[in-house]
Protein backbone atom coordinates (compact mmCIF):
# COMPACT_ATOMS: atom_id res chain seq x y z
CA UNK A 1 0.00 0.00 0.00
CA UNK A 2 2.56 2.53 0.95
CA UNK A 3 4.61 1.75 -2.26
CA UNK A 4 1.59 2.56 -4.39
CA UNK A 5 0.92 5.98 -2.31
CA UNK A 6 4.48 7.21 -2.60
CA UNK A 7 4.42 6.66 -6.70
CA UNK A 8 1.15 8.73 -6.22
CA UNK A 9 2.93 11.31 -4.17
CA UNK A 10 5.95 11.47 -6.90
CA UNK A 11 3.78 11.72 -9.69
CA UNK A 12 1.50 14.27 -7.88
CA UNK A 13 4.77 16.45 -7.54
CA UNK A 14 5.85 16.32 -11.00
CA UNK A 15 2.43 16.83 -12.08
CA UNK A 16 1.08 14.04 -13.98
CA UNK A 17 -0.81 11.24 -12.90
CA UNK A 18 -1.57 7.45 -14.91
CA UNK A 19 -5.12 6.54 -14.91
CA UNK A 20 -3.30 2.38 -13.94
CA UNK A 21 -2.15 4.54 -10.79
CA UNK A 22 -5.58 5.83 -9.92
CA UNK A 23 -7.12 2.05 -10.14
CA UNK A 24 -4.74 1.00 -8.30
CA UNK A 25 -5.44 3.69 -5.71
CA UNK A 26 -9.37 2.61 -5.66
CA UNK A 27 -8.20 -0.63 -4.60
CA UNK A 28 -6.95 0.76 -1.50
CA UNK A 29 -9.38 1.03 2.19
CA UNK A 30 -10.72 4.97 1.55
CA UNK A 31 -9.83 5.33 5.47
CA UNK A 32 -6.31 5.09 4.60
CA UNK A 33 -5.86 6.30 1.47
CA UNK A 34 -8.09 9.59 2.88
CA UNK A 35 -5.61 9.67 5.27
CA UNK A 36 -2.68 10.56 3.09
CA UNK A 37 -4.82 12.78 0.75
CA UNK A 38 -5.90 14.93 4.03
CA UNK A 39 -2.25 15.71 4.44
CA UNK A 40 -1.89 17.14 0.91
CA UNK A 41 -2.07 20.86 0.26
CA UNK A 42 -5.38 22.10 -1.53
CA UNK A 43 -4.36 22.18 -4.80
CA UNK A 44 -2.74 18.99 -5.09
CA UNK A 45 -6.17 17.51 -3.63
CA UNK A 46 -8.31 18.79 -6.14
CA UNK A 47 -6.25 17.42 -8.39
CA UNK A 48 -6.10 14.20 -6.93
CA UNK A 49 -9.55 13.99 -6.11
CA UNK A 50 -10.81 14.47 -9.48
CA UNK A 51 -9.26 10.97 -10.79
CA UNK A 52 -12.52 9.66 -8.32
CA UNK A 53 -15.68 9.52 -9.56
CA UNK A 54 -17.95 11.88 -7.60
CA UNK A 55 -18.99 9.47 -5.23
CA UNK A 56 -15.99 8.20 -4.27
CA UNK A 57 -15.02 11.59 -3.87
CA UNK A 58 -17.30 12.44 -1.39
CA UNK A 59 -16.57 8.54 0.64
CA UNK A 60 -12.89 9.84 0.53
CA UNK A 61 -13.23 13.73 2.02
CA UNK A 62 -16.20 12.07 4.56
CA UNK A 63 -12.99 10.53 6.03
CA UNK A 64 -11.20 13.39 6.95
CA UNK A 65 -11.23 15.29 9.98
CA UNK A 66 -13.45 17.91 10.41
CA UNK A 67 -10.68 20.81 10.71
CA UNK A 68 -9.09 19.26 7.90
CA UNK A 69 -13.02 19.61 5.70
CA UNK A 70 -13.15 22.86 7.09
CA UNK A 71 -9.60 23.89 5.81
CA UNK A 72 -10.78 22.79 2.60
CA UNK A 73 -14.10 24.61 2.19
CA UNK A 74 -13.14 27.90 2.95
CA UNK A 75 -10.53 27.43 0.57
CA UNK A 76 -13.06 27.57 -2.19
CA UNK A 77 -16.51 28.86 -3.32
CA UNK A 78 -19.89 27.28 -2.09
CA UNK A 79 -20.83 26.98 -5.38
CA UNK A 80 -17.43 24.82 -5.84
CA UNK A 81 -17.90 22.98 -2.62
CA UNK A 82 -21.57 21.86 -3.24
CA UNK A 83 -20.78 19.15 -6.01
CA UNK A 84 -18.33 17.52 -3.21
CA UNK A 85 -20.73 18.27 -0.51
CA UNK A 86 -23.73 17.05 -2.64
CA UNK A 87 -22.34 13.06 -2.75
CA UNK A 88 -21.14 12.65 1.28
CA UNK A 89 -22.93 10.21 3.08
CA UNK A 90 -25.21 11.94 5.03
CA UNK A 91 -24.19 12.10 8.93
CA UNK A 92 -20.65 12.90 6.98
CA UNK A 93 -22.30 15.82 5.70
CA UNK A 94 -24.95 16.60 8.42
CA UNK A 95 -21.30 16.93 11.02
CA UNK A 96 -19.62 19.02 8.55
CA UNK A 97 -22.84 21.57 8.34
CA UNK A 98 -23.62 21.84 11.90
CA UNK A 99 -19.70 23.01 11.90
CA UNK A 100 -20.19 25.84 9.35
CA UNK A 101 -21.29 29.54 10.86
CA UNK A 102 -24.32 30.42 9.36
CA UNK A 103 -23.49 32.79 7.05
CA UNK A 104 -21.33 29.74 5.65
CA UNK A 105 -24.57 27.58 5.89
CA UNK A 106 -26.36 29.91 3.83
CA UNK A 107 -23.98 30.53 1.39
CA UNK A 108 -23.85 26.68 0.32
CA UNK A 109 -27.52 25.96 0.87
CA UNK A 110 -28.68 27.36 -2.49
CA UNK A 111 -26.07 25.51 -4.38
CA UNK A 112 -27.39 21.71 -3.09
CA UNK A 113 -29.25 19.52 -4.75
CA UNK A 114 -32.82 20.24 -3.40
CA UNK A 115 -33.10 16.80 -1.39
CA UNK A 116 -30.18 17.25 -0.23
CA UNK A 117 -30.93 20.20 0.75
CA UNK A 118 -33.78 19.26 2.51
CA UNK A 119 -32.28 16.24 4.12
CA UNK A 120 -29.56 18.02 5.76
CA UNK A 121 -32.21 20.69 6.99
CA UNK A 122 -33.95 18.10 8.63
CA UNK A 123 -30.88 15.95 10.19
CA UNK A 124 -29.22 19.50 11.49
CA UNK A 125 -31.89 20.07 13.17
CA UNK A 126 -31.62 17.65 15.97
CA UNK A 127 -29.69 17.71 19.13
CA UNK A 128 -26.09 16.37 18.61
CA UNK A 129 -26.51 13.89 21.53
CA UNK A 130 -29.71 13.03 20.22
CA UNK A 131 -30.20 9.89 17.96
CA UNK A 132 -31.73 11.98 15.54
CA UNK A 133 -28.37 13.94 15.25
CA UNK A 134 -26.04 10.88 14.55
CA UNK A 135 -28.41 9.09 12.16
CA UNK A 136 -28.26 8.11 8.31
CA UNK A 137 -30.61 8.23 5.77
CA UNK A 138 -29.11 6.46 3.21
CA UNK A 139 -30.93 2.90 3.72
CA UNK A 140 -32.99 1.13 1.59
CA UNK A 141 -36.97 0.44 2.59
CA UNK A 142 -39.39 -1.94 0.89
CA UNK A 143 -42.99 -1.96 1.42
CA UNK A 144 -44.72 -4.85 3.27
CA UNK A 145 -46.64 -6.17 0.40
CA UNK A 146 -44.60 -6.21 -2.35
CA UNK A 147 -43.16 -9.67 -3.78
CA UNK A 148 -39.54 -10.85 -3.34
CA UNK A 149 -39.28 -10.70 -7.07
CA UNK A 150 -39.95 -7.09 -6.77
CA UNK A 151 -38.44 -6.23 -3.66
CA UNK A 152 -34.70 -7.30 -5.28
CA UNK A 153 -35.83 -5.27 -8.68
CA UNK A 154 -35.84 -2.06 -5.85
CA UNK A 155 -33.24 -3.00 -4.51
CA UNK A 156 -31.05 -2.96 -7.54
CA UNK A 157 -32.13 0.33 -8.84
CA UNK A 158 -31.69 1.85 -5.31
CA UNK A 159 -28.22 -0.30 -5.08
CA UNK A 160 -25.86 3.13 -6.54
CA UNK A 161 -27.35 5.50 -4.05
CA UNK A 162 -27.90 3.74 -1.06
CA UNK A 163 -24.97 2.81 1.49
CA UNK A 164 -26.56 0.45 3.80
CA UNK A 165 -28.09 -2.80 1.89
CA UNK A 166 -27.27 -5.47 4.40
CA UNK A 167 -30.46 -4.61 6.02
CA UNK A 168 -33.36 -3.37 4.44
CA UNK A 169 -36.79 -2.32 6.72
CA UNK A 170 -40.16 -2.51 5.52
CA UNK A 171 -42.94 -0.28 5.63
CA UNK A 172 -46.24 -0.03 5.05
CA UNK A 173 -48.03 2.63 3.25
CA UNK A 174 -48.02 5.07 6.17
CA UNK A 175 -44.29 4.57 6.45
CA UNK A 176 -44.66 3.08 9.72
CA UNK A 177 -41.93 0.58 10.41
CA UNK A 178 -42.93 -3.05 10.20
CA UNK A 179 -40.37 -5.21 9.88
CA UNK A 180 -36.99 -6.06 8.81
CA UNK A 181 -35.33 -8.53 6.34
CA UNK A 182 -31.52 -9.35 5.44
CA UNK A 183 -30.82 -9.59 1.66
CA UNK A 184 -30.04 -13.62 2.68
CA UNK A 185 -33.68 -13.74 3.61
CA UNK A 186 -34.74 -12.18 0.00
CA UNK A 187 -31.90 -14.55 -2.00
CA UNK A 188 -33.53 -17.68 -0.54
CA UNK A 189 -37.36 -16.82 -0.84
CA UNK A 190 -39.32 -17.79 -3.69
CA UNK A 191 -39.87 -14.90 -6.18
CA UNK A 192 -43.63 -15.32 -5.15
CA UNK A 193 -43.69 -14.74 -1.76
CA UNK A 194 -44.85 -11.81 -0.50
CA UNK A 195 -42.41 -10.04 2.23
CA UNK A 196 -45.03 -10.30 4.86
CA UNK A 197 -44.99 -13.88 4.77
CA UNK A 198 -40.76 -13.69 5.52
CA UNK A 199 -40.63 -10.59 7.51
CA UNK A 200 -38.68 -10.70 10.96
CA UNK A 201 -41.05 -8.36 13.18
CA UNK A 202 -40.68 -6.50 15.61
CA UNK A 203 -37.36 -4.54 14.60
CA UNK A 204 -35.11 -3.01 17.70
CA UNK A 205 -35.51 0.67 17.03
CA UNK A 206 -35.18 3.50 18.94
CA UNK A 207 -37.30 7.07 19.22
CA UNK A 208 -35.56 9.75 17.63
CA UNK A 209 -35.21 11.83 20.37
CA UNK A 210 -33.51 8.97 22.48
CA UNK A 211 -30.32 10.08 23.74
CA UNK A 212 -27.36 8.40 21.53
CA UNK A 213 -25.71 6.39 24.15
CA UNK A 214 -28.84 4.33 24.44
CA UNK A 215 -28.73 4.20 20.82
CA UNK A 216 -24.88 2.48 20.87
CA UNK A 217 -26.22 0.11 23.94
CA UNK A 218 -29.15 -1.31 21.72
CA UNK A 219 -26.84 -2.15 19.21
CA UNK A 220 -24.49 -3.47 21.55
CA UNK A 221 -27.26 -5.72 22.70
CA UNK A 222 -29.02 -6.95 19.61
CA UNK A 223 -25.27 -7.45 17.86
CA UNK A 224 -26.95 -4.97 14.97
CA UNK A 225 -25.26 -4.09 11.83
CA UNK A 226 -28.10 -0.66 12.05
CA UNK A 227 -30.75 0.34 14.43
CA UNK A 228 -33.61 1.66 12.58
CA UNK A 229 -34.74 5.09 14.24
CA UNK A 230 -38.25 6.09 14.22
CA UNK A 231 -40.69 9.32 15.55
CA UNK A 232 -43.04 8.62 18.23
CA UNK A 233 -45.61 7.71 15.47
CA UNK A 234 -43.84 4.74 14.51
CA UNK A 235 -42.45 6.07 11.34
CA UNK A 236 -39.18 5.12 10.04
CA UNK A 237 -36.92 8.71 10.13
CA UNK A 238 -33.20 6.98 9.47
CA UNK A 239 -31.09 4.58 10.70
CA UNK A 240 -27.63 4.55 13.27
CA UNK A 241 -24.89 2.19 11.77
CA UNK A 242 -22.74 0.33 13.93
CA UNK A 243 -19.66 2.64 13.20
CA UNK A 244 -21.55 5.87 14.28
CA UNK A 245 -22.51 3.65 17.08
CA UNK A 246 -18.60 2.77 17.90
CA UNK A 247 -17.31 6.31 17.30
CA UNK A 248 -20.25 7.32 19.94
CA UNK A 249 -18.85 5.37 22.57
CA UNK A 250 -15.16 6.15 22.02
CA UNK A 251 -16.58 9.92 22.53
CA UNK A 252 -18.83 9.33 25.56
CA UNK A 253 -15.67 7.34 26.80
CA UNK A 254 -13.15 10.33 26.56
CA UNK A 255 -15.70 12.62 27.51
CA UNK A 256 -15.97 10.61 30.76
CA UNK A 257 -12.25 10.05 31.19
CA UNK A 258 -11.89 13.85 31.28
CA UNK A 259 -14.48 14.88 33.83
CA UNK A 260 -13.40 11.76 35.68
CA UNK A 261 -10.12 13.55 35.86
CA UNK A 262 -11.60 16.86 35.95
CA UNK A 263 -10.62 18.61 32.94
CA UNK A 264 -13.40 20.45 31.27
CA UNK A 265 -13.92 19.27 27.91
CA UNK A 266 -15.00 21.68 24.99
CA UNK A 267 -17.79 21.10 23.10
CA UNK A 268 -16.02 19.97 20.31
CA UNK A 269 -12.73 18.21 21.41
CA UNK A 270 -9.94 18.75 18.53
CA UNK A 271 -6.95 16.04 18.45
CA UNK A 272 -4.29 16.71 21.22
CA UNK A 273 -1.77 18.22 18.81
CA UNK A 274 -4.32 20.83 17.31
CA UNK A 275 -5.43 21.95 20.55
CA UNK A 276 -3.35 24.78 21.49
CA UNK A 277 -1.78 25.13 24.71
CA UNK A 278 -4.95 28.00 26.48
CA UNK A 279 -7.45 25.74 24.91
CA UNK A 280 -5.90 22.50 27.26
CA UNK A 281 -5.07 25.45 30.25
CA UNK A 282 -8.49 26.21 30.19
CA UNK A 283 -9.87 22.88 30.48
CA UNK A 284 -7.84 22.21 33.07
CA UNK A 285 -7.59 25.08 35.44
CA UNK A 286 -11.02 25.31 36.80
CA UNK A 287 -11.13 22.20 38.72
CA UNK A 288 -7.76 22.15 39.82
CA UNK A 289 -7.50 25.47 40.95
CA UNK A 290 -11.31 24.93 43.10
CA UNK A 291 -10.22 21.59 44.37
CA UNK A 292 -6.98 23.33 45.75
CA UNK A 293 -8.94 26.31 47.21
CA UNK A 294 -10.73 23.24 48.86
CA UNK A 295 -7.02 21.53 49.89
CA UNK A 296 -6.99 24.80 52.43
CA UNK A 297 -9.06 22.73 54.72
CA UNK A 298 -6.25 19.78 54.64
CA UNK A 299 -4.08 22.14 56.23
CA UNK A 300 -6.31 23.72 58.37
CA UNK A 301 -6.51 20.35 60.35
CA UNK A 302 -3.15 19.82 60.41
CA UNK A 303 -2.59 22.86 62.05
CA UNK A 304 -5.19 22.27 64.53
CA UNK A 305 -3.35 19.06 65.00
CA UNK A 306 0.29 20.67 65.25
CA UNK A 307 0.46 19.46 68.97
CA UNK A 308 -0.27 15.99 68.71
CA UNK A 309 2.32 16.26 65.97
CA UNK A 310 4.89 17.91 67.84
CA UNK A 311 4.71 15.04 70.67
CA UNK A 312 4.68 12.01 68.59
CA UNK A 313 6.57 12.79 65.69
CA UNK A 314 6.10 9.49 63.94
CA UNK A 315 2.92 10.13 63.12
CA UNK A 316 3.71 12.22 60.55
CA UNK A 317 5.99 9.89 58.54
CA UNK A 318 2.86 7.84 57.75
CA UNK A 319 0.21 10.69 56.57
CA UNK A 320 1.03 10.08 53.04
CA UNK A 321 0.84 6.50 53.09
CA UNK A 322 -2.84 7.04 54.68
CA UNK A 323 -3.75 9.51 52.18
CA UNK A 324 -2.68 7.74 49.12
CA UNK A 325 -4.16 4.42 50.27
CA UNK A 326 -7.43 5.89 50.76
CA UNK A 327 -7.13 8.53 47.28
CA UNK A 328 -6.90 4.70 45.52
CA UNK A 329 -9.85 2.87 47.04
CA UNK A 330 -12.41 5.77 46.67
CA UNK A 331 -11.25 6.35 43.22
CA UNK A 332 -11.41 2.36 42.74
CA UNK A 333 -14.95 2.23 43.99
CA UNK A 334 -15.61 5.58 42.16
CA UNK A 335 -14.28 4.28 38.98
CA UNK A 336 -16.67 0.73 39.39
CA UNK A 337 -19.69 2.44 40.25
CA UNK A 338 -19.14 5.26 37.14
CA UNK A 339 -19.41 2.41 34.72
CA UNK A 340 -21.97 0.43 36.30
CA UNK A 341 -24.11 3.78 35.86
CA UNK A 342 -23.06 4.58 32.60
CA UNK A 343 -23.71 0.58 31.35
CA UNK A 344 -27.27 1.36 33.02
CA UNK A 345 -26.13 -2.21 35.38
CA UNK A 346 -27.53 0.00 38.66
CA UNK A 347 -29.43 3.12 39.61
CA UNK A 348 -29.46 5.44 42.17
CA UNK A 349 -32.55 3.80 43.90
CA UNK A 350 -29.72 0.81 44.15
CA UNK A 351 -27.62 2.94 47.02
CA UNK A 352 -28.45 1.13 49.96
CA UNK A 353 -27.47 -2.20 47.91
CA UNK A 354 -24.25 -0.64 46.42
CA UNK A 355 -22.85 0.86 49.62
CA UNK A 356 -23.77 -2.21 51.31
CA UNK A 357 -21.45 -4.43 49.21
CA UNK A 358 -18.71 -1.77 48.84
CA UNK A 359 -18.74 -1.55 52.64
CA UNK A 360 -18.37 -5.54 52.88
CA UNK A 361 -15.85 -5.78 49.53
CA UNK A 362 -13.98 -2.34 51.82
CA UNK A 363 -13.74 -4.40 55.07
CA UNK A 364 -11.29 -7.50 53.51
CA UNK A 365 -9.52 -5.02 51.63
CA UNK A 366 -9.23 -3.01 54.80
CA UNK A 367 -8.18 -6.13 57.14
CA UNK A 368 -5.05 -7.14 54.32
CA UNK A 369 -3.59 -3.48 54.22
CA UNK A 370 -4.41 -3.15 57.84
CA UNK A 371 -1.72 -5.86 58.37
CA UNK A 372 0.10 -4.84 55.77
CA UNK A 373 0.71 -1.05 57.60
CA UNK A 374 1.02 -2.59 60.93
CA UNK A 375 4.39 -4.26 59.36
CA UNK A 376 4.83 -1.67 57.55
CA UNK A 377 5.41 0.63 60.73
CA UNK A 378 7.49 -2.00 62.88
CA UNK A 379 9.72 -3.11 59.95
CA UNK A 380 10.37 0.37 58.89
CA UNK A 381 10.32 2.88 62.43
CA UNK A 382 12.30 0.20 64.50
CA UNK A 383 14.93 2.00 65.01
CA UNK A 384 12.67 5.48 65.88
CA UNK A 385 12.12 6.87 68.98
CA UNK A 386 8.88 7.45 70.58
CA UNK A 387 8.01 8.96 74.14
CA UNK A 388 8.47 6.35 77.02
CA UNK A 389 5.19 6.19 77.66
CA UNK A 390 4.35 4.60 73.91
CA UNK A 391 5.08 1.26 72.49
CA UNK A 392 6.16 0.96 68.63
CA UNK A 393 3.54 -2.21 68.80
CA UNK A 394 0.65 0.47 70.40
CA UNK A 395 1.32 3.31 67.26
CA UNK A 396 1.90 0.70 64.85
CA UNK A 397 -1.85 -0.60 66.03
CA UNK A 398 -3.06 2.79 65.88
CA UNK A 399 -2.27 3.68 62.26
CA UNK A 400 -3.05 0.26 60.68
CA UNK A 401 -6.43 1.01 62.14
CA UNK A 402 -6.84 4.47 61.08
CA UNK A 403 -5.93 3.26 58.20
CA UNK A 404 -8.03 0.45 57.86
CA UNK A 405 -11.13 2.76 58.41
CA UNK A 406 -10.07 5.43 55.79
CA UNK A 407 -10.01 2.55 53.39
CA UNK A 408 -13.37 1.79 54.25
CA UNK A 409 -15.13 5.27 54.22
CA UNK A 410 -13.30 6.26 51.05
CA UNK A 411 -14.48 3.26 49.30
CA UNK A 412 -18.11 4.20 50.61
CA UNK A 413 -17.37 7.92 49.51
CA UNK A 414 -16.58 6.99 46.34
CA UNK A 415 -19.38 4.96 45.90
CA UNK A 416 -21.81 7.23 47.31
CA UNK A 417 -20.77 10.58 45.26
CA UNK A 418 -21.60 8.86 41.79
CA UNK A 419 -25.10 7.97 42.95
CA UNK A 420 -26.08 11.36 44.90
CA UNK A 421 -24.80 13.26 41.39
CA UNK A 422 -26.98 10.72 39.44
CA UNK A 423 -29.85 11.49 41.61
CA UNK A 424 -29.66 15.04 41.30
CA UNK A 425 -29.91 15.05 37.33
CA UNK A 426 -26.09 15.69 37.26
CA UNK A 427 -23.00 13.42 35.65
CA UNK A 428 -21.40 10.77 37.98
CA UNK A 429 -17.99 11.10 35.96
CA UNK A 430 -17.82 14.46 37.58
CA UNK A 431 -17.74 13.81 40.74
CA UNK A 432 -15.27 11.13 40.31
CA UNK A 433 -10.98 11.23 41.04
CA UNK A 434 -10.42 14.61 42.34
CA UNK A 435 -13.20 15.53 44.30
CA UNK A 436 -12.79 12.57 45.74
CA UNK A 437 -9.69 12.78 46.58
CA UNK A 438 -9.73 15.68 47.93
CA UNK A 439 -12.99 14.54 49.90
CA UNK A 440 -11.17 11.71 51.29
CA UNK A 441 -7.62 13.40 51.89
CA UNK A 442 -9.67 15.48 54.30
CA UNK A 443 -12.08 12.58 56.00
CA UNK A 444 -8.80 10.80 56.43
CA UNK A 445 -6.90 13.40 57.81
CA UNK A 446 -9.81 13.86 60.67
CA UNK A 447 -10.04 9.26 60.78
CA UNK A 448 -5.71 9.56 61.57
CA UNK A 449 -5.55 12.35 64.31
CA UNK A 450 -8.98 11.17 65.78
CA UNK A 451 -7.69 7.84 66.22
CA UNK A 452 -4.51 8.93 67.45
CA UNK A 453 -5.71 11.16 70.15
CA UNK A 454 -8.81 8.53 71.33
CA UNK A 455 -7.01 5.47 70.84
CA UNK A 456 -3.12 7.32 72.65
CA UNK A 457 -4.58 9.80 74.91
CA UNK A 458 -2.41 12.61 73.07
CA UNK A 459 -4.24 16.80 73.00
Amino acid sequence: MQQVIDRWKGQLEQTRFSLDLAQELKKLPPIELAQFMQELDNSDLVRALSYFDSEEQGLLFSQFTISRQLDFYRSFSAKRFASLFNHMPSEDRTDLFQQLTKEEQQELLPFLEPLVRQDVLNLAAYPAESAGGIMSTDFATLNLHMSVESALMKLRKDADSKKMMYHVYVVDPYKNLVGYLSLKDLILSKPSETLDQIIKSPAPSALVTEDREEVARKIEKYDLVALPIVNAQGQLLGIVTYDEAIDVIREEHTEDMEKFMGIHSEQESLPYLETNVWQHFRARVVWVVSLAAVGIVSGMIIHRYEATLESLIILALYMPMLADTGGNAGSQSATVIVRALALGQIKPLHWMKVIFKEFRISFFIACCLGLLAYGKVLYLSWETEVPEMYSLWQIAGVISFALSLQVITATCIGASLPLMVRKFGGDPAVAASPAITTIVDITGLLIYFGCAVWLLGLQ
